[in-house]
């Protein structure tokens, strides 16, 4: 906490960029401190407003504070832009220690609570790592062992950003488990850490505790709902489940995404018509293909029944239906209409070529 007479700062004082600092290839950590010298008071998690001088005309940009409120003498933002990303591109190739930009904020309702003593799982894809990034070292900087698991992923090892910082963290203290999953190897590296698409599998090994804990997500939005549908798939209180926006954080309630997730019911109907086989059954949403053919005397060649080998893949003709695999099948399969029996749950009628 900042001492009664120093000040706190305010949006009307622009702040000065004092460092910048390479994090993986394409991101960069930009480190702000006001010139007065003034104090920052805001929550893990939040967000500032920077107002950026383009060529074209000044523009405001939402970036994710990446530092602790816990030290709270310095801000700092770090981002990764994207091809289309004007003002990120702008920032990389221009902004410089020594100039000063307007800010605004902090704001944002994707933080920590104001007394975070509970047990946190963290999860984050990309460049959404930045808030939950922030909130686990507030954790480790206040000088207690914290209850939190850390999972970051990213499409190769050297993607990984704050990777050194967060294996330093982990190092000091026995409360921080650190797991990192990517989907690619980098060339002529060794990698022992997961390897694939993030899943329920890995989720059990990593934090076998998870209905315990206070989720935080953050990552492109194809990602969070993966990690939604898995968690609703493993019956978890999704009151406790927190997620950020890679595009639109939000400032108020009114703001806050409501998430119209499907979840399969055991109560509600369904039926699934075997093409092939020239017959129909009807089930409730929370069985599976699997099972329906199966009750059906079909024998749909299975293995792990996991969404793991891909073995009971299938052609869905017809219908809708709720699949959370565990990397069974390819996003170019799914396009082209097949699911995994095993973990596929039929909406309403389905049709399937068995």
């Amino acid at each position: 906490m900042p001492r009664a007479d120093t000040p706190v700062w305010q949006d009307s004082e622009p702040l000065e960029c004092v460092a910048v600092v390479p994090e993986t290839p394409g991101v960069r950590t930009f480190v702000f401190r006001p010139p007065s010298g003034a104090t920052f008071v805001y929550r893990a998690g939040q967000f500032l407003t920077l107002e950026l001088p383009l060529p074209g005309g000044t523009v405001q940009r939402t970036y994710t504070i990446s530092s602790s409120p816990v030290v709270n003498a310095y801000v700092s933002v770090t981002i990764k832009p994207g091809p289309d990303s004007v003002a990120g591109r702008w920032m990389m190739e221009n902004l410089k220690p020594g100039m000063r930009l307007r800010a605004f904020g902090p704001a944002g309702l994707f933080h920590l609570p104001p007394q975070p003593e509970g047990k946190y799982l963290f999860i984050s894809a990309g460049s959404g790592v930045t808030p939950v990034m922030s909130m686990a070292a507030t954790l480790f900087e206040r000088g207690e062992d914290p209850d939190m698991t850390f999972i970051q992923c990213a499409r190769r090892p050297s993607d990984l950003i704050f990777r050194k910082r967060l294996e330093y963290m982990a190092s000091r203290v026995q409360g921080l488990k650190l797991h990192f999953v990517v989907s690619q190897e980098d060339p002529y590296e060794v990698w022992t850490g997961y390897r694939g698409r993030f899943n329920q599998l890995m989720l059990g090994l990593m934090a076998p505790d998870y209905l315990e804990r206070d989720v935080y997500c953050c990552g492109p939005d194809s990602f969070m709902q993966a990690v939604r549908d898995m968690l609703n798939g493993l019956g978890f209180d999704m009151t406790r489940y927190h997620q950020e926006s890679f595009h639109a954080p939000a400032e108020t309630m009114a703001e806050l995404t409501e998430f119209d997730d499907v979840i399969p019911q055991e109560d509600v109907g369904a039926e699934v018509i075997f093409a092939a086989a020239g017959l129909s059954a009807r089930c409730s949403q929370a069985d599976t293909v699997l099972n329906v053919a199966r009750g059906a005397g079909l024998n749909i060649p299975s293995g792990c029944q996991f969404g793991i080998c891909g073995t009971c893949k299938i052609r869905k003709i017809s219908g809708d239906v709720h699949m959370v695999h565990n990397g069974g099948i390819s996003e170019d399969d799914v396009a082209e209409g097949y699911i995994l029996a095993c973990c596929s749950h039929p909406i309403g009628k389905v049709e399937v070529e068995a």
